[in-house]
């Protein structure tokens, strides 16, 4: 009787710390989606507020890459002043609403894609909760922006289309995919994806890269954890400097690529469209056109996106924190 007594109290015991392990499992499961889902958010909301704020520049720019018309920044101002004179105020936002569909899901994916890219290979190269060096840094930034590229590709297709053309030619986004896909083929939705893919590489690569190598060397001389709001700008405004200058030539390439069946071109491949662009323009004038408009646009815009991310994960942060400590 006495021995039965006390093997019932081991096997009860035995059994009640048993599901402790699998109790763990699950909090650490939602405490990852959290995270995910934080990044989702603040990428979304980083993309949607950097690029309204410089739509009307990038419009123009677009404008000036699509066509053979010599760029300089008096010429970029008579194309803004005349749009606006003759189609209104909110048609320098025209294609805004396109970007916006591009822009949320890519700067979403972009982002998350880059807190998963920099744990794996913290993972990898045993820097875990650790700033990554260079190399990994540069890698993760690169995956992120390819990642995102390839997976809303078409969008920036059509953003383009609806950037050059009049508002009887597309109505609507669904009129431009429609329209494109039975004039001139589905394929035509993929048009200068090559030299996208190749553009974001080093675009990306180089903007995290630089953002990230900042924040680190401001932490390592200052002895703060986290630089300001108006030294985070500074930091993705240097980012976007260099990540566009490297970049920018593709960017051309695969403007002229999107846009060639509304503008009477055909451009079959990068190589003959760069060298279509260098005959008729020149290698500086053509390849790096609007270049110096892209300087003032793209560090606003990287500037914008890095710093309303990491302060919008922040706010995130402190609102579950307070509200786990309210429970």
């Amino acid at each position: 009787m006495g021995n039965g007594v006390r093997e019932g109290q081991v096997d009860f015991r035995r059994q009640d710390a048993e599901p402790v392990p699998s109790a763990h499992l699950p909090a650490e499961g939602n405490q990852e989606k959290k995270k995910v889902l934080n990044s989702l958010m603040s990428g979304a909301l980083a993309g949607a507020v950097a690029k309204t704020a410089v739509a009307p520049l990038d419009r123009t720019k677009i404008m000036f890459q699509v066509s053979s018309k010599r760029f300089s920044a008096k010429e970029a101002y008579r194309l803004i002043y005349r749009t606006y004179l003759n189609e209104g105020f909110w048609s320098l936002w025209r294609g805004n609403s396109a970007t916006m569909v591009r822009v949320v899901p890519y700067a979403a994916i972009q982002f998350c894609a880059h807190e998963e890219y920099k744990q794996l290979l913290g993972s990898y190269y045993g820097f875990q909760g650790k700033a990554l060096t260079p190399f990994p840094r540069f890698i993760a930034g690169s995956l992120a922006g390819t990642t995102a590229a390839m997976l809303t590709y078409p969008l920036d297709m059509v953003r383009a289309r609806m950037a050059v053309t009049p508002k009887e030619m597309y109505s609507n986004i669904v009129h431009v995919f429609i329209r494109i896909s039975r004039e001139e083929g589905l394929k035509t939705l993929y048009r200068g994806f090559t030299p996208t893919i190749l553009g974001v590489i080093p675009y990306a690569g180089l903007s995290f890269f630089t953002y990230e190598t900042l924040k680190k060397l401001h932490a390592d001389h200052s002895g703060k954890s986290q630089p300001s709001p108006p030294e985070r700008l500074l930091f993705g405004a240097c980012a976007g400097l260099i990540g566009q200058s490297a970049s920018y030539p593709l960017d051309v390439v695969r403007r002229r690529m999107q846009t060639a069946g509304v503008m009477g071109h055909t451009y079959s491949s990068i190589l003959l469209t760069m060298q279509e662009i260098i005959r008729e323009e020149g290698l500086i004038r053509g390849l790096y056109k609007g270049l110096s408009m892209n300087w003032v646009k793209g560090p606003i815009a990287v500037g914008i996106s890095f710093t309303t991310f990491d302060l919008t994960q922040i706010l995130l942060r402190k609102l579950q924190h307070s509200t786990n400590v309210e429970r």
